[in-house]
C-alpha cells in the first residue's frame, strides 16, 4: 500500500506547505495529493493558496509524485485551462503529476466567479462533459464541442507530456461511486464506515471500475495526548460534522462555522479519528486495505506538522514497509 501526505492548503500558507511536503519525502511517505480550493472551510482556518501555482514549485523540489483534485465544470476554471495547467506539470515531471480527481464541486470555491450555483443534475452534467475536454485534450486531440455552459473552438494542447495524467473521480457516496465506475480512470474518496466504504467501491466496480485504482483520503487528528488531538480536531476541521446534503451549498466560511457551531469537542471523534499511537492509525490503514484501497493519504488536521512527520517515520511507515 502507498502511503501518502495530504497538503492542506486551507489550513497553511503556500509557503509553508512547501516545507512540509519536503518534511513528507524525508519522513518516508510516499506522495503528495492537494486540495484546490479558493476559500478554506472555516474562518479559523484562514488560508487558500493557489493549488495550481504551488504544485510547479512543490514538484521542483520534491521527488515526489503528486495528484490533485480538481474541478472542471466551468466556473473558476474552463476545462480546456484546466487541460493546459495538468498537461504542462506532466510535462515537466515525467510519470510525477499522476493523476487528477475530478469532482461536481462547492458553491464555497465555484460560486466566486458569480455564475450562479446549479442543483446536482446540472454539476454532474457539467463535470462529466468538462472532464471529457480535459481527457481529448491530454491525449493530443483538437477539440470542438459546445455546451449549454461553455465551449471549446479548435481547442489544442501544443506541449503535452509523453503519459497523460490520468483521471480519478472524486465520489463521496455510493451512487455518485456507481455514475462513474465506466468513464472514469480510479476512484477516490474518504473514510466512512466500512458497510458504507465496501458499498461504495462495490459501486464503483460493478458499474465498470473493476481493476481500477481505488485511492483514500484519511483524516486524522494527531497530538502527544488524545485531549490535545481532540481540541486541534475540534477548533481546526470541525468542518468534517457538515452533513453531506449541504456541504456543496455553503457559500462562504462563516457558514460552514455557523452550521457546526454547536458541535462539542467531546463529539469531534465521531467526525476525525483521534490517533496519539502509531497501532491506532496501523488498525485504521488495515481496515483500508481489507476494502480494497491501494493508496491512502493522511490529512493531520492538527498544526504540529513537523511531530507528526517523526510519527510517521518512527511509528507507522517502517511497518508498512
Amino acid at each position: 500500500m502507498l502511503i501518502g501526505y495530504h497538503a492542506s492548503h486551507e489550513q497553511f500558507s503556500p509557503s509553508e506547505l512547501l516545507c512540509f511536503v519536503q518534511a513528507a519525502e524525508r519522513a518516508g511517505f510516499g506522495a503528495v495529493m492537494t486540495s484546490d480550493h479558493i476559500a478554506p472551510w472555516s474562518e479559523e482556518q484562514g488560508n487558500s493558496g493557489n493549488n495550481w501555482a504551488w504544485l510547479g514549485a512543490a514538484l521542483a523540489t520534491t521527488s515526489l509524485p503528486f495528484g490533485s483534485l480538481a474541478i472542471p465544470g466551468g466556473w473558476r476554471y474552463h476545462p480546456a485551462l484546466l487541460a493546459h495547467l495538468a498537461g504542462t506539470l506532466a510535462e515537466m515531471y515525467p510519470n510525477r503529476f499522476r493523476w487528477i480527481a475530478v469532482g461536481s464541486g462547492e458553491a464555497l470555491n465555484e460560486s466566486v466567479v458569480g455564475s450562479g450555483w446549479p442543483e446536482k443534475a446540472e454539476r454532474d452534467a457539467r463535470l462529466r462533459a468538462g472532464a471529457g475536454i480535459v481527457r481529448d485534450l491530454l491525449r493530443g486531440e483538437t477539440v470542438t464541442v459546445r455546451h449549454p455552459w461553455f465551449a471549446v473552438e479548435e481547442a489544442k494542447l501544443w506541449s503535452l507530456p509523453e503519459r497523460s495524467p490520468a483521471i480519478f473521480g472524486a465520489a463521496l457516496s455510493a451512487k455518485t461511486a456507481g455514475w462513474m465506475g465506466d468513464w472514469v480512470d480510479g476512484l477516490i474518496t474518504v473514510r466512512k464506515s466500512k458497510e458504507s466504504m465496501q458499498e461504495l467501491v462495490g459501486r464503483f466496480e460493478n458499474n465498470g471500475g473493476h481493476g481500477k485504482p481505488l485511492v483514500l483520503q484519511l483524516q486524522v487528528s494527531w497530538a502527544m495526548s488524545r485531549e490535545e488531538a481532540r481540541l486541534a480536531a475540534w477548533e481546526r476541521w470541525r468542518n468534517a460534522a457538515v452533513p453531506p446534503t449541504v456541504l456543496a451549498d455553503l457559500k462562504r466560511p462563516k457558514d460552514f462555522d455557523e452550521v457546526t457551531n454547536t458541535l462539542r469537542p467531546e463529539d469531534i471523534e465521531e467526525f476525525v479519528p483521534l490517533i496519539t499511537e502509531g497501532s491506532e492509525l496501523l488498525e485504521i490503514i488495515s481496515e483500508l486495505a481489507s476494502c480494497g484501497f491501494e493508496e491512502v493519504y493522511l490529512h493531520n488536521v492538527s498544526l504540529d506538522q513537523h511531530g507528526f512527520m517523526r510519527f510517521m517515520a518512527q511509528e507507522v511507515l517502517p511497518h508498512i514497509r
